[in-house]
């Protein structure tokens, strides 16, 4: 059986949870892309990385679901960026997201032996 590729799978698995990354960071207080793109890999310690091919496209589908809502700002000197912050749906989503990364985490741990902190 050939082995899996690391990059395909941390593909894979940066793809199934990237709602719950983009809501958990912007629940905190509206934030435009780049800002986003940054804290997650301040946050992840450099282990996560959201590049504007990917970010952007997320970002739109959230806000087209409603689970996020975005407008532009323009302060003086700065460029015109796109700000995103949580919808009541969009913290509904985020509760229920977390609640299910949990359950699935902790069965994992429970199949493979690793504990989680």
């Amino acid at each position: 059986m050939p082995d899996i590729d690391d990059r395909m799978l941390d593909r894979e698995l940066k793809k199934g949870s990237a709602e719950l990354i983009i809501l958990s960071i912007v629940e905190e207080r509206a934030r435009h892309g780049y800002e986003i793109s940054k804290l997650i890999e301040a946050r992840s310690e450099g282990q996560l990385k959201f590049h504007v091919a990917s970010l952007y496209p997320l970002l739109y589908r959230l806000e087209e679901r409603g689970w996020l809502h975005g407008r532009w700002v323009e302060k003086a000197g700065e460029r015109r960026r796109r700000f995103y912050w949580l919808t009541s749906e969009g913290r509904r989503v985020l509760a229920r997201q977390r609640e299910t990364w949990k359950t699935f985490v902790r069965a994992m741990g429970l199949v493979t032996g690793v504990e989680h902190a």
